[in-house]
């Protein structure tokens, strides 16, 4: 089937290989140019972390520094304050994701029944609060007054439950065939036992979609970390390099020996710390590329 659905692509309905257009050229051009805008500040930002100092002053850094050096990296390596950050990030970033997902996967599938008393009442409160926020002083007077600030718990929950992606949940729920339900509960299957066993295994194409929108929330995160945070200790890695590169930046290069400050600048270990930062997310996306798109598609469609 795909030798045939490749054969139909490279032919026309007349059996001949189909030509390609003028305007077929000017897409195929115009995307290479979304892509390289789309690209290449990762590739400067890549280029300027193996950048001199004295490279990078000069400005001429587009695709490849001149004067190559790792003594970027290695500083950034040396520093324990933002591998700290770095573990602080990722701890809340694997175990926020997995509570996120657990209780709105949970509540989607809760209000994925129609069966559910109350379920239209629960509906509209959950889309009121899409459209309206408490806003910024009230959200952290509860954050003092549930004693969250200076606590870790902070970065869980509050972030627990999201509408959106509770919407998301509960339509793909409501697309699986209500038979194979009916089949488990004949058998005596309680409702945990079929959402545990039945409902999210076979709901793991939209499971990693949220599971990765909620990672990716959680490591860029720095905001909460600037509200609700004074202990350095909480600090993530998104809020330590902003302080670093907003601030001032010698931290990273503070307490060196002359002739290694010599090679490198505050600014091209800056960029080898965004780059460093930034590798988790561009090694787990690719992996789960495909169930990401299906779960998009299937989430978004079926309802």
């Amino acid at each position: 089937m795909a030798r045939d659905f490749n054969a139909m692509k490279m032919k026309g309905t007349d059996g001949k290989k189909s030509k390609k257009t003028w305007f077929d050229y000017f897409n195929i051009i115009t995307l290479f140019l979304f892509a390289l805008i789309c690209l290449y500040p990762m590739i400067y930002v890549l280029a300027c972390s193996f950048a001199t100092d004295s490279d990078y002053i000069k400005g001429n850094i587009y695709f490849w520094p001149h004067d190559v050096t790792i003594q970027n990296y290695l500083t950034v390596f040396k520093d324990s304050r933002l591998w700290k950050s770095y573990g602080i990030t990722l701890a809340r970033t694997i175990i926020g994701t997995v509570s996120a997902l657990l209780f709105t996967a949970v509540v989607g599938y809760a209000m994925s029944r129609t069966n559910l008393r109350g379920r239209s009442i629960f509906y509209k409160i959950f889309i009121f609060t899409m459209f309206f926020s408490g806003g910024t002083v009230p959200y952290y007077l509860i954050i003092v007054s549930l004693k969250l600030f200076n606590n870790f718990l902070v970065y869980i929950i509050p972030s627990l439950f999201s509408v959106y992606n509770m919407l998301v949940f509960s339509n793909f729920f409501r697309g699986i065939p209500e038979e194979i339900r009916e089949s488990a509960v004949m058998d005596g299957a309680s409702e945990f036992k079929i959402f545990t066993s039945i409902i999210l295994p076979l709901s793991m194409p939209v499971v990693s979609t949220v599971g990765l929108w909620i990672a990716v929330g959680h490591w860029n995160s720095f905001y909460d970390t600037m509200l609700y945070t004074t202990d350095t200790n909480l600090w993530t890695l998104q809020y330590y390099l902003m302080k670093v590169i907003k601030e001032s930046s010698g931290s990273f290069i503070a307490g060196m020996p002359a002739e290694m400050i010599g090679n490198i600048s505050a600014e091209t270990v800056s960029f080898a710390a965004i780059v460093i930062s930034v590798i988790p997310i561009l090694v787990v996306y690719p992996l789960i590329f495909k169930m990401l798109t299906k779960g998009v598609v299937i989430g978004s469609l079926k309802g």
